[in-house]
């Protein structure tokens, strides 16, 4: 099935919610666990799956993705073995208008599966953290000759507000749906404490996807989306499925990062003992731009007054990063870091190129690139005074935008 199936991942959306780390790059560009990018786990689970031929569609501030692609990710691909990914930006190709929603964009960039012409055509969401194996999904698809498969994954009822909510029968068969419902969510069948959460990934006929596509554009009423318009319609005539979302090892982590309080929890999830999200399956492993870094390093083991001690507990520490003498704890470091004698870093992610400099106390913050932070800095202890200079997220998280000047 890896010959017969192109991949379209959609990478195209502004990130609001996560602003302002969405204020220089698009959301899957966003760093993610230290050394990645949000992208790389839905890239890494397509080269995983043998998936090689892949169309990412892009169109905010994109200059961030396309050069992260063509760094990091372009040599995993053999042109004479017909694999490929190719970045397309938002054209017009079709009217006047950009990207209107998630089936437009798709229907924008038609041509290029009416070239191909694959037998399955596989729709990913460029912004989602998992390990997934895509053939699963597509063998289940074809064994029940569907014409769409929907990955679903199951979520506490309480959260059902926060998620397009799909409703099947005893049999996985996809009955209807309900976005982000406040009240009288559909639960899954024997179980009211679960619902069943699309996940951003369809598997379609791509006979049956070109058919709905262009019905769809004809429609002035439309929103263009997948989950709104195309779906609902095909429920009604056409055999939808639903697939139980299979992770990595038995590991069933899958988290939407869209907004600034869901990212910073995500991070730190990564940090815990034994993180749900595994970056150290040597036979699933996350791909990257590898960048030629040093190792980490802790310096100084006391020094003359006994405190000047560069120590780190519970946290993830990117290559060429020196703490100094300082302390960190429970924080992602990324590369190239520097945290200086006396600093006190806790439930932090510093971002690359970030310097903290002596005597520093920083919590439950987002630093972005390149932020220089002068000694003696507080931040993440009077939300007042937070306020006044930074971002803060609902859930107090301080967020530090890149190459912010302190006065």
């Amino acid at each position: 099935m890896r010959s017969d199936t192109d991949v379209v991942i959609l990478a195209g959306g502004k990130g609001e919610r996560l602003y302002p780390l969405t204020k220089d790059r698009t959301k899957p560009a966003v760093p993610f666990g230290g050394m990645y990018r949000i992208i790389d786990f839905t890239l890494s689970n397509c080269v995983n799956s043998g998936l090689k031929k892949i169309y990412i569609l892009s169109q905010y501030k994109s200059l961030s993705l396309n050069r992260h692609i063509q760094r990091g990710w372009l040599s995993f691909f053999s042109a004479p073995m017909g694999e490929c990914i190719y970045t397309i930006p938002a054209q017009q190709r079709i009217g006047d208008t950009w990207y209107e929603g998630t089936a437009d964009a798709v229907f924008q960039n038609i041509y290029t599966l009416q070239q191909d012409m694959p037998k399955y055509t596989l729709i990913l969401s460029g912004d989602h953290i998992y390990q997934m194996n895509y053939l699963d999904m597509l063998e289940y698809h074809k064994e029940h000759r569907a014409d769409l498969t929907i990955g679903v994954v199951s979520m506490p009822v309480e959260l059902a507000d926060q998620f397009g909510i799909i409703q099947v029968n005893k049999t996985m068969d996809v009955k209807g749906f309900q976005e982000k419902p406040k009240k009288g969510p559909v639960t899954i069948p024997g179980d009211p404490s679960k619902v069943l959460v699309s996940m951003g990934i369809y598997v379609f006929n791509t006979k049956e996807l070109m058919k709905r596509l262009i019905d769809d554009a004809k429609r002035k009423t439309s929103s263009h989306d997948f989950g709104k318009d195309i779906m609902p319609r095909m429920v009604k005539t056409s055999t939808v499925k639903a697939f139980a979302f299979k992770g990595i090892a038995g590991n069933e982590y899958w988290r939407d990062i869209g907004t600034l309080d869901a990212y910073y929890a995500a991070n730190m999830d990564l940090v815990s003992v034994t993180p749900m999200c595994n970056l150290y399956n040597l036979n699933w492993p996350i791909h990257t731009v590898y960048s030629p870094y040093p190792p980490s390093k802790m310096v100084f083991a006391g020094g003359r007054d006994g405190k000047r001690i560069g120590m780190v507990l519970d946290s993830i520490v990117c290559g060429g990063s020196i703490v100094s003498g300082g302390r960190v704890e429970r924080s992602i470091i990324s590369p190239n870091v520097r945290v200086n004698s006396y600093a006190d870093v806790k439930d932090s992610i510093l971002m690359e190129g970030v310097v903290v400099g002596r005597n520093c106390n920083i919590q439950k913050a987002i630093v972005d690139k390149y932020v220089k932070i002068p000694a003696n800095t507080i931040i993440g202890y009077d939300p007042d005074e937070d306020r006044k200079r930074f971002d803060i997220s609902p859930d107090g998280i301080v967020v530090i935008p890149k190459f912010t000047e302190f006065d």
